[in-house]
């Protein structure tokens, strides 16, 4: 049987039902979110997958408290039900499309929580992602990316605490081609050496949102990349479209950014120059990204949920699922004045002359 809830509401993209996603195993549809008060603290964020031609699902949950990352880790097998939007103890409703979400996690190992996102503008649509290695898709997606406010609560081992009255941060959503689930044992060849550069600055000012993002690759040539600004309750019509850069560098003997400015700022709206002052650290492994056991799309039977945590402080920099992070920033102008607050995520896999980085 692949008839589901799905079927019942006219967003058929092909003669298939909706339990089918076209034929790549690598399709993937996927709900992110982080948030942090007005002056970079109290960070959490959550990323939910679902797999439809792997038949699996996930969720991963993922705040610091006291300079310690705790994790929940879910995975369920779809079902080919792909309108469940509930993997073990976390669940996501929409409220409003394109404007308003919540989320449960439901107690689970000491850790339970409920938050809800209202945007603070139209979404942008990013410049569809499509790359390939050789003769490899590696990545053919696309992503919309919301900035918002945060109302609600955390519970940790039994200490409730709520969100800060201003909590800010980003949702987004994205869909297509990536790899997930498990490894293609295949080699590439003539291509056996994975390289990857990726920056993305979504930053809440005042005013408005203002986003960048860069992938690149080895030599500094970006193969996407774009800025946008939206003013508070801008519409899809009102979102302003350009180009910026950034300059950065990575904190000694690791990848990890330590800070940047993003110059050239183009958006109208927008100011042309900002510094990107990191805060905070946050592990993206924390969400399965590069995570050894809960990478994203692997099988773990019918459901499993796991708890995690490890003190920020201690992880080895050069180990390779710790490379992946969010920097909570402050956001400042040529003079030094406080404009925002936001997030500098950075994953650079492989040589990056730029930065005169070589080697995996």
């Amino acid at each position: 049987m692949t008839l589901s809830y799905g079927d019942e509401y006219p967003i058929h993209q092909t003669p298939d039902p909706i339990a089918f996603s076209g034929t790549d195993r690598n399709f993937y549809d996927r709900y992110f979110f982080n948030g942090y008060a007005q002056d970079g603290t109290g960070f959490f964020a959550l990323a939910f997958g679902v797999y439809p031609h792997l038949n699996v699902a996930d969720a991963h949950f993922s705040f610091i408290r006291d300079g310690v990352q705790h994790s929940l880790h879910a995975s369920c097998e779809l079902g080919m039900e792909r309108m469940s939007l509930k993997v073990g103890p976390i669940s996501i409703e929409v409220i409003e499309p394109l404007k308003a979400l919540r989320v449960t996690i439901a107690e689970t190992d000491g850790i339970a929580g409920e938050f809800e996102f209202t945007g603070r503008s139209f979404p942008i649509e990013e410049p569809r992602f499509i790359h390939r290695i050789g003769s490899r898709a590696f990545m053919d997606y696309t992503r919309m990316t919301q900035n918002g406010h945060f109302t609600g609560w955390i519970t940790l081992d039994g200490v409730r605490e709520d969100l800060a009255e201003g909590t800010m941060g980003t949702r987004d959503r994205s869909w297509g081609i990536r790899p997930v689930g498990a490894r293609d044992p295949q080699p590439n060849p003539g291509h056996e050496a994975l390289q990857f550069f990726w920056q993305w600055t979504p930053i809440n000012l005042e005013d408005g949102s203002l986003f960048f993002h860069i992938n690149a690759d080895a030599h500094g040539n970006a193969w996407n990349t774009r800025a946008a600004f939206a003013p508070d309750g801008a519409s899809a019509g009102e979102i302003i479209e350009g180009s910026a850069s950034l300059s950065s560098q990575t904190q000694a003997g690791s990848r990890w950014p330590a800070g940047g400015v993003l110059s050239g700022i183009s958006p109208q709206g927008a100011p042309q120059e900002l510094t990107l002052v990191p805060l905070e650290r946050f592990q993206m492994k924390g969400l399965g990204y590069t995570h050894p056991v809960w990478g994203h799309g692997i099988h773990h039977g019918p459901v499993k949920v796991e708890r995690e945590a490890y003190e920020l402080d201690s992880l080895d920099p050069a180990q390779f699922d710790n490379r992946h992070v969010q920097m909570i920033c402050r956001i400042e102008d040529d003079k030094g004045n406080a404009k925002g607050v936001g997030v500098f995520e950075q994953l650079i896999l492989g040589d990056y002359a730029p930065l005169g980085l070589e080697g995996i």
